[in-house]
């Protein structure tokens, strides 16, 4: 019974969540409507290549068409063409030698033997990158189609040809893919997770609910945050591949992602890099292992004033970076206090600590790590 109610929440949940990606897609733009644009834009040119090679011209192999004009209707412009490239290469070279075995052994069997395994090696080529396995493909399709005769072969390249020239047009003129917003997004994202588990770190530290499990949980959110960062990297690459042999980037409403982009993705760097720090000596000092005592108001009350603070800083240097009309130079001076107060929060800490561990050399060698970290994020704050 624990089983099939187990099963029954995930098949809700499940369904919960579909509900809210379409809600999204409908209600606003985002990552879940260029999702189902792209998905549009595929079905649409397999059916104009299926429309020519199958309904018009009935060509004999007229599915090769609509199936390589849909896979090219990639994430960019730039990425389609790349691929298609490949693709054609690939097809072509494994339909040449399929074809040129198939007419001198005159025998299906023997050439599938001899030219099979020699395709599946040329997939494995560096310059075929992700569509190297294609040349088995293209070999297959002439093999398996009798009977073999170059004036199919060539009407199978043909093919294969239109179709990457419909799927490329599609994908670069029917709302052609730009991830600036998804790179914004991405870039919040990880601020404002950054932003939450520092707060909730400070609150645990002002208000001494000192929690193993809690402390557990902060750390993992903690550990997670790199891999939004590194997502946000990836993300600043996609903006900048997409606007790459786009019509959209010529533009000037549209912009390939700044010295900003990149200067965010180096704080946020170093903001992982703190936090994580910060929720693994706060995990320690729960242990219940632990012999020495937990570090007492006159350190966790300032430190956590500069969680606060390093908090708020990461929310402004989100809002004055990435505001909707450009730079928020409100945003900007308000950082720059904050960054201020940060500074001097940190002496306060260098002055107690000495004071508040004196008998402790690994204790203090903790917090003075943390003391370090935390002002490589004030200077980078401040910097940028």
């Amino acid at each position: 019974m624990q089983a099939i109610r187990r099963a029954g929440e995930t098949v809700r949940r499940q369904a919960r969540t579909a509900r809210e990606t379409v809600h999204r897609a409908c209600a606003e733009p985002g990552r879940e409507r260029d999702l189902a644009v792209q998905a549009g834009k595929a079905a649409l040119a397999a059916w104009l290549a299926w429309a020519v090679a199958g309904w018009w011209l009935q060509a004999p192999m007229a599915f090769v068409a609509p199936w390589v004009a849909i896979v090219l209707v990639e994430s960019t412009v730039y990425r389609s063409i790349a691929h298609g490239l490949q693709q054609l290469a690939a097809i072509a070279t494994g339909t040449v030698v399929a074809t040129a075995a198939a007419l001198l052994l005159d025998s299906t069997m023997a050439a599938m033997a001899l030219v099979l395994p020699a395709a599946v090696l040329l997939g494995n080529w560096r310059r075929l990158g992700s569509q190297g396995i294609y040349a088995a493909t293209g070999a297959l399709f002439v093999l398996t189609f009798q009977p073999v005769t170059v004036a199919g072969s060539a009407a199978r390249i043909a093919e294969a040809v239109f179709g990457a020239l419909v799927g490329i047009t599609v994908n670069a003129l029917v709302r052609p893919p730009v991830y600036l917003r998804s790179t914004r997004a991405a870039l919040e994202d990880a601020a404002g997770e950054a932003e939450r588990i520092l707060e909730a770190v400070a609150d645990k530290l002002a208000s001494a609910e000192w929690d193993a499990e809690a402390a557990g949980s902060l750390h993992e959110r903690a550990l997670r945050l790199s891999r939004l960062v590194e997502q946000a990297r990836a993300a600043v690459g996609w903006s900048r591949e997409s606007l790459r042999v786009n019509p959209r980037g010529r533009s000037r409403a549209v912009s390939a992602p700044g010295q900003d982009y990149d200067d965010a993705v180096t704080v946020l760097d170093y903001v992982a890099v703190h936090t994580a720090g910060v929720t693994r000596a706060v995990l320690e000092a729960c242990a219940d292992d632990r012999e020495e005592p937990r570090p007492g108001p006159g350190i966790t009350e300032p430190y956590a004033a500069f969680l606060r603070n390093s908090a708020h800083a990461i929310r402004l240097y989100t809002t004055s970076r990435f505001a909707p009309g450009g730079r928020d130079r409100q945003a900007d001076r308000e950082l720059r206090e904050v960054v201020e107060d940060l500074g001097h929060t940190l002496d306060d800490l260098r002055r107690r600590l000495p004071r508040a561990v004196p008998d402790d050399p690994d204790a203090l060698a903790t917090y003075g790590t943390l003391l370090t970290q935390a002002r490589r994020l004030a200077d980078q704050l401040a910097g940028r």
